[in-house]
């Protein structure tokens, strides 16, 4: 019994961390899989860099997306393509509240 009351603090900590650290994180990746595997030609984006553009096709063969921006066509890692960002360029604008 005393060996199991020593070991608790630690065992606390790591569930603690599981469920404020790991679990969120894990979430988010699986978030951002799903995103960028329904991205579909004609899609607005905004890369992790903060380039804007729209999708303009798909290079399967090494899991790109080739963007079109004002400037011409590029081509970058769909892991490249910011979940956050995107779904904020693509919401519908809040209307403001009047007085």
């Amino acid at each position: 019994m005393e060996q199991l009351q020593s070991f608790a603090p630690f065992i606390l900590i790591f569930v603690v961390m599981y469920f404020f650290m790991i679990r969120p994180q894990m979430q988010k990746a699986k978030k951002e899989r799903k995103f960028s595997e329904s991205l579909k030609k004609g899609d607005r984006i905004v890369t992790k860099s903060g380039l804007h553009g729209k999708v303009f096709d798909f290079s399967e063969k090494n899991n790109a997306v080739i963007i079109e921006t004002g400037s011409g066509k590029l081509t970058y890692d769909k892991s490249a393509i910011s979940l956050d960002m995107s779904q904020k360029l693509n919401a519908p604008p809040k209307e403001e509240k009047k007085k």
